[in-house]
């Protein structure tokens, strides 16, 4: 029985229920990231006894599955894509901005899919776009790749933002911290592809970096769907 399936105790004495579980969890989570959330926490946040939310939540990892798919509400499409592309390049950007917004979500994303009412909604509308356009197991590689696309992509810039927090430096202060060392290191002539990677590669934001990266996935999926 998944914590959807389990009905929820009476609200009392305290007034409770997932909804306002959930909300508290996620504050704590945008605050502080996921190792800021335990039911201990949470519970003290809503002026609860710990012991009260076992009655609505077993385990933190439930917490955890209701926390992911209040988020994928977020990356649910408010209208149905004209196309498939449109269809998975919109799922790969609302993800970005829903972590961008929710940071804790980089750490959550490519594990076992939860079968939450928002999640089950968000995989129905991505396959839905891709339905009779090649059989059901190049339909499911191509979302796969593209999820693996844009899961690791949204990590590394979640990953640059915490560095940029956890050191206080920004990546331009950072790369000029770090500029006399890798330069003694290029001149040594061991690394000429890095050397021409620094010295004469244009440097992106990350936003222009994950567009562009998307776009070349999503040509290799449609040369897959056009010759399966």
């Amino acid at each position: 029985m998944t914590v959807w399936d389990r009905p929820e105790p009476p609200p009392r004495p305290v007034p409770l229920d997932r909804e306002r579980i959930v909300a508290a969890a996620l504050a704590l989570a945008d605050e502080g990231g996921l190792e800021a959330v335990s039911l201990r926490k949470v519970a003290a946040r809503l002026n609860a006894g710990p012991m009260r939310l076992y009655g609505f939540i077993a385990t933190k990892e439930e917490l955890f599955d209701l926390m992911m798919d209040e988020v994928q509400a977020e990356i649910l499409p408010e209208e149905r894509p004209g196309d498939w592309r449109e269809a998975l390049s919109g799922l790969a950007h609302r993800t970005r901005r829903a972590a961008l917004r929710h940071e804790w979500l980089a750490d959550l994303l490519g594990g076992r899919p939860s079968p939450g009412p928002n999640g089950l909604a968000v995989t129905e509308s991505t396959l839905a776009a891709l339905d009779g356009l090649a059989d059901i197991d190049t339909v499911m590689r191509a979302v796969e790749t593209v999820s693996s696309y844009f899961t690791g992509a949204i990590r590394r810039e979640i990953a640059n933002l915490r560095a940029e927090r956890a050191t206080g430096l920004s990546k331009r202060e950072w790369q000029r911290a770090s500029g006399p060392h890798l330069t003694k290191m290029l001149a040594t002539g061991r690394f000429p592809a890095l050397s021409k990677a620094v010295y004469d590669g244009t440097h992106v934001d990350a936003e222009t970096s994950f567009t562009t990266g998307l776009e070349w996935v999503l040509d290799a999926v449609a040369a897959k769907l056009d010759h399966p």
